[in-house]
């Protein structure tokens, strides 16, 4: 009897984190892919070569990490700081602190501005040419309903979820309030918020098995477009097993997405024609992190364990990079029924 044949999961990555994965992101111009982690440090890696270019070791926990340019990036940290990351020279620079465990970080390369958000219950926006020192960079502080659990940016729109479901968009250009104040229209804790590629609006996942599907237009035209829908769930005996939805990905080629899940699993969605076009074999443990590279011919998965069921022995972190088929992310065009003759 032949052993069956190991699921296809991608390349794993050598020299993995030792803690859990808080977020991976490709570079916008390279395969390069930067991981950021619990056990404090910041990796670079070389995706398509499968070597790690380099590491910063932080005080605390990294929570977020992005990209500035192929050599350098930004992290934001349970120390409460914010961090200018400078790889080929192994060198860190604090752009200034929160009050709070930094949970968020993004890059605007429309702006030049690096935006946090945190448990403090607020975002600041930083200018990274400022030389070190809080006065010279911090640009703003804006405040916030509650802790910012997850941010996200395309273009000039910044969408923010908070804890307490609130969910604010802003005009970077023009931060001193929220362009709108929402509330998610799921029912409980948004785990993620994703920008659509098209800059139309956003998804946003819960820890209750559900994403939701949302327009920045506020006309009703514009908002008949939202739905929400299921996934990362099973039935066992009757029951309905609810897993939390702590990734989404958007394919910067087709703008269809995938989400992981604390079931291990990696599923890619047709948003437009509400289909789920493919699921991957299921990964060692939950799902902590998506990214696909600037062509979308790879996604990174960073199969990592929650703790969303408390400290219990769990497979070790790992990065896998997948190559991507066509067939998994393509829309499939719509079948017209054909007319009456």
């Amino acid at each position: 009897m032949t052993a069956a044949a190991p699921p296809n999961l991608g390349k794993e990555l050598f020299s993995p984190p030792s803690d859990g994965i808080s977020n991976l992101r490709f570079s916008n111009h390279s395969d390069l892919l930067l991981v950021s982690s619990w056990d404090k440090s910041a990796r670079l890696y070389d995706a398509s070569l499968n070597v790690l270019k380099g590491e910063l070791i932080h005080g605390a926990p990294v929570l977020d990490c992005c990209f500035h340019d192929d050599s350098s990036g930004f992290s934001a940290c349970a120390d409460n700081k914010v961090r200018r990351l400078v790889f080929n020279y192994n060198r860190e620079d604090i752009l200034g602190s929160h009050d709070a465990p930094v949970r968020c970080v993004e890059y605007s390369y429309a702006t030049g501005q690096v935006i946090t958000g945190s448990w403090d219950k607020t975002l600041k926006c930083w200018d990274p040419r400022g030389a070190s020192g809080q006065e010279r960079s911090l640009v703003g502080t804006y405040a916030q309903p509650e802790r910012v659990y997850s941010m996200s940016l395309s273009g000039n729109h910044l969408v923010v979820a908070t804890a307490g479901r609130h969910v604010n968009i802003y005009d970077i250009r023009n931060m001193s309030q929220p362009e709108q104040r929402r509330e998610s229209s799921l029912k409980y804790q948004t785990r993620c918020v994703r920008c659509y590629p098209n800059g139309l609006g956003y998804a946003l996942s819960s820890v209750e098995g559900r994403v939701a599907m949302e327009f920045f237009d506020l006309s009703e035209a514009g908002q008949s477009k939202k739905y929400a829908f299921k996934c990362h769930r099973k039935s066992e005996a009757g029951k309905d097993i609810v897993y939390p939805v702590n990734a989404i990905a958007f394919h910067p080629i087709y703008g269809t997405f995938a989400t992981g899940g604390c079931d291990g699993y990696v599923n890619v969605w047709d948003g437009n024609n509400k289909k789920r076009l493919y699921q991957y074999s299921k990964y060692p443990t939950s799902i902590a992190a998506l990214s696909f590279s600037r062509d979308g011919k790879l996604l990174a998965v960073a199969s990592s364990y929650t703790y969303e069921e408390g400290q219990k022995s769990h497979e070790p972190d790992a990065v896998f990079v997948r190559s991507v088929n066509e067939i998994e992310v393509k829309p499939k065009p719509k079948v017209v029924p054909n007319a009456a003759t």
